[in-house]
Parts: C-alpha cells; sequence; structure tokens
C-alpha cells in the first residue's frame, strides 16, 4: 500500500540501479492560490509564504543527496527549485516543459465558482472524469497527465540509480498520481499541499507511486 509521505525516504541500498527515485514537490504558495483562483500558465510569483514553503521543502530533501533538480517554466516553480537546488548544493536547475502547469484556457484566473458558472459541464467532467476533461479553450487533462508522464520518464532515463528533485504544480501530480494508481473519479483531487513531497519511483518506461504528500489542498 502507498504511505503519506511525512519525511523524505533515502534511498535504499541495493536499489535497483535502473531505478530513479524522484520526488516531485509542488511550487510554494502564491497570491492566486490564496484566493483560490486557477493560475494555469499564469507566471504569478510566490508570496512571502510561498518562499517559506520552498525553505520547508528544502530542508526536507537536504540529506537526500539530490543529483538534480527539474522545474517548471513558470516563476514559482523556478523559484521554489533554486531555493532547493541551494539547500542541496546543486548547481544549476534544469527546466523542463513537460512539467509546466494545465493551460486552464478560458478558466484561468477564475474561482471554481466561476468556472462552473461559465462552462458547468465542462466543470463537472473536471471535477469527476479527468480521462475526458477539457478546460474551455485549454488544454485536454488526458494531454496534460500524458506531458507529465513523458516528463519523469526523461528524467528516470537521465538518471538510473540517482535521487532528483522535480518541482511543479498541484493539478500536474494529482494527474500523474490518478495514471499510475488505482484512484478513479472525483478521488483523482488528491489534497496536495504547496511545497509538498511525493515520491516515485522512475525508469526510462516505469512510474510507481512509493509516497503520497501530505496536506489538505485540494484548489
Amino acid at each position: 500500500m502507498t504511505e503519506q509521505l511525512e519525511r523524505p525516504a533515502r534511498v535504499l541500498d541495493g536499489m535497483d540501479t535502473d531505478t530513479c527515485c524522484l520526488y516531485l514537490i509542488r511550487h510554494g504558495t502564491t497570491t492566486m492560490n490564496v484566493e483560490n483562483r486557477y493560475r494555469g500558465r499564469r507566471d504569478v510569483p510566490l508570496d512571502a509564504q510561498g518562499y517559506q514553503d520552498a525553505v520547508d521543502a528544502a530542508r526536507q530533501l537536504s540529506k537526500v543527496g539530490l543529483a538534480a533538480v527539474y522545474t517548471g517554466p513558470l516563476r514559482r516553480t523556478i523559484a521554489t527549485a533554486q531555493i532547493i537546488a541551494d539547500e542541496a548544493r546543486v548547481p544549476d536547475l534544469r527546466i523542463l516543459h513537460g512539467l509546466n502547469n494545465v493551460d486552464y484556457g478560458a478558466w484561468e484566473g477564475m474561482t471554481s465558482a466561476e468556472a462552473e458558472e461559465y462552462d458547468s459541464e465542462a466543470f463537472a467532467k473536471y471535477r469527476s472524469s479527468p480521462d475526458t476533461a477539457v478546460c474551455p479553450i485549454g488544454e485536454r487533462l488526458r494531454d496534460a497527465q500524458e506531458r507529465i508522464i513523458a516528463a519523469l520518464q526523461l528524467i528516470g532515463s537521465r538518471h538510473p540509480g540517482e535521487t532528483v528533485a522535480a518541482v511543479t504544480h498541484a493539478v500536474m501530480i494529482r494527474l500523474l498520481v490518478a495514471r499510475v494508481s488505482t484512484i478513479a473519479g472525483p478521488s483523482w483531487r488528491i489534497p496536495v499541499g504547496r511545497g509538498s513531497l511525493t515520491l516515485f519511483d522512475v525508469s526510462a518506461d516505469s512510474i510507481r507511486l512509493r509516497a503520497l504528500p501530505e496536506g489538505d489542498d485540494v484548489d
């Protein structure tokens, strides 16, 4: 059974040398998180709490021996990743566009209530069926799911036997967990706290969920 991730787990001796131990981190808080608005591709920065979220994540990861730190291309993920890399003494960040957020299209900047009012049918599918949901004038969730899977498998192929961190967005973590676990239907929107860690074993052709994130944030 997949466990709740209370603290980073070290890579065990004797671990399959073809497998990468990958910590997937949600970026820290922004003002739009506090307002519960869909951020999507809007390049909003971390707020003061967001920097603290990043510092907390960095401290949790400081002893696991990170070989690399990856991030999506937006400022909130880059800032979170830079704090993690600095703490772990990783010299540079690697930007990977497959880690970018869902393109929410017309819903960007809206609250969930406003999104439901804009297109109630699309919103109902978004809440309950990621396999069929499409953001109005935006991205299919299935396409976003394929992006994050491809991104992690690329990382796994580059770092066999190593421990790596990658910073992305809550919805991308949820979509990945939904694909590689038995979670289905409305339950796919698992809690993913800001700055939380989700642990996977990744290779060039497989992804296995090892531990779920802490937190109660389902925005």
